[in-house]
């Protein structure tokens, strides 16, 4: 297994409604879904987002899409209007979650290398 960023398997776009902020994640092949899927857990995302969310998280896969959709509750510090955060949007949340690591089995591993993405152990040795 080899270690890449999400955002070398996916784009994501992500919004808000008060306190409440979604995300998007969106794999760039349909191969890539069933890794995203396992991996973009729940648990996962909780740890990523850690002290971000105070609230539920809430996946919801779209397979047809090859996407998942998550649903950040309590993220935004009580949301614009009521926020001391200097951006408490959360716009900034899908870049984010695209920093997240994610295993990447040998076969898409060699597709990702084909499109010149870089494993993250590449990146760390510049």
């Amino acid at each position: 297994m080899t270690q890449f960023y999400l955002r070398e398997l996916a784009h994501a776009r992500s919004g808000d409604k008060g306190d409440t902020s979604n995300i998007g994640v969106i794999a760039y092949r349909e191969a890539f879904y069933p890794l995203i899927v396992a991996q973009v857990t729940v648990e996962r995302v909780r740890a990523h987002f850690k002290g971000l969310v105070k609230g539920r998280i809430t996946r919801y896969e779209l397979p047809r899409f090859s996407a998942i959709n998550l649903v950040l509750e309590e993220s935004l510090g009580g949301g614009v209007t009521r926020s001391l955060s200097l951006d408490p949007h959360g716009k900034s949340y899908s870049a984010l979650i695209l920093t997240m690591v994610i295993e990447v089995d040998e076969a898409n591993a060699a597709l990702l290398r084909v499109a010149g993405r870089q494993p993250v152990d590449n990146l760390n040795e510049r």
